[in-house]
């Protein structure tokens, strides 16, 4: 279960990375349609709002579900308050 869990984490990881870049590549498009102006600018928002944002929420919801049964079959606590690290996983 342990292997499973790594491979679990590592692509819930990769994936969550992947999607923060997708983000940004976002934010660029919305800067470069407000460089544009015009019509242009307003098919450009359009597209990353109707088009591309469906999809990278879809993948971040997938990515989190790995995410999450990774945690769960590690038995990490991944919202706990304490500081020491030793003691987010269970004995």
């Amino acid at each position: 279960m342990k292997k499973f869990s790594d491979i679990l984490l590592k692509i819930f990881s990769v994936g969550i990375i992947s999607v923060l870049f997708a983000g940004a590549l976002a934010l660029v498009g919305f800067i470069v349609a407000l460089v544009i102006g015009g019509e242009t600018a307003t098919e450009i928002c359009v597209f990353i709002h109707k088009t591309y944002f469906p999809y990278i929420i879809r993948f971040t919801s997938i990515f989190v579900a790995f995410g999450l049964i990774g945690m769960y079959l590690s038995k990490a606590k991944a919202l706990t308050i304490s500081g020491n690290s030793s003691d987010n996983k269970e004995e």
